[in-house]
């Protein structure tokens, strides 16, 4: 990697992941050091894990993100997950409409075009960007496996992906219909999307094991934690460093 930045970013990643892996082990002495990995067939990291002697795939899923000032890593036990964190204030270079209409589903496009307030708009592109990259990341096949067009991510309120007062948990579960599979059912994904310490969103894609097995969906429990790997650890959850917009009560 050129530059001093990318490669630090990089450093930070791959001892988070380790780092927060190791918390989730069995054995409490392992060394984030001894942990393996491999890649699926669409390029996607895995986790080897350690049983008796022998490799197999772990029980433990994993995704990451990067934005310039912060590295996200998302855990999960027997659920395939993807997580993207973006900047609440990022700059969109070219015209909200016109770059989601290269990527975007129609239904996604009429959603934005329908936002008056130009500042809303941005940031509910930001929002639904960061929600489709989770998808896509969850599924393991990267963009080129998943293009955005072929799918599309709602809310059953019909609104902003903003908290609203009046609509019940149920009517506000974030849902995504796709187009292209009809294996990827709506019900077989649950989504997060929180604020994090007022300057990022971050988006939380899981596959609902009790959907795919045919029993009754199960709240999620997430737990946040802010971390500088061998430095900093500390437990934010509850706190005012993690605002729910959707998915926790």
């Amino acid at each position: 990697m050129r530059g001093e930045e990318p490669r630090k970013r990089a450093l930070l990643a791959r001892a988070l992941v380790r780092t927060t892996i190791a918390r989730y082990q069995i054995n409490s002495q392992v060394n984030p050091r001894s942990l393996r990995f491999r890649k699926n067939v669409h390029g996607k990291p895995e986790l080897e894990w350690n049983f008796s002697d022998h490799w197999l795939s772990s029980p433990l899923h994993f995704n990451i993100s990067h934005t310039s000032s912060l590295v996200a890593c998302g855990v999960t036990i027997n659920s395939q997950i993807g997580i993207d964190v973006e900047e609440k204030h990022r700059n969109i270079k070219h015209n909200i409409l016109s770059f989601a209409r290269r990527y975007f589903s129609k239904d996604e496009v009429q959603f934005l075009a329908d936002i008056l307030d130009p500042e809303i708009q941005r940031q509910e592109f930001v929002k639904l960007w960061t929600l489709k990259e989770a998808y896509v990341k969850a599924l393991g096949r990267g963009f080129s496996g998943a293009p955005f067009k072929t799918f599309t991510i709602r809310n059953k309120g019909g609104g902003c992906f903003s908290p609203l007062e009046n609509l019940n948990s149920e009517a506000w579960q974030i849902v995504v219909d796709s187009f292209d599979d009809p294996r990827d059912l709506t019900s077989n994904w649950q989504f997060l999307l929180l604020e994090l310490a007022g300057s990022h969103y971050a988006a939380i894609c899981m596959e609902n094991i009790g959907a795919v097995e045919g029993k009754r969906t199960v709240p999620v429990k997430l737990k946040v934690w802010k971390t500088i790997p061998f430095l900093e650890d500390e437990c934010v959850s509850g706190t005012d460093a993690v605002k729910s917009i959707s998915g926790l009560k």
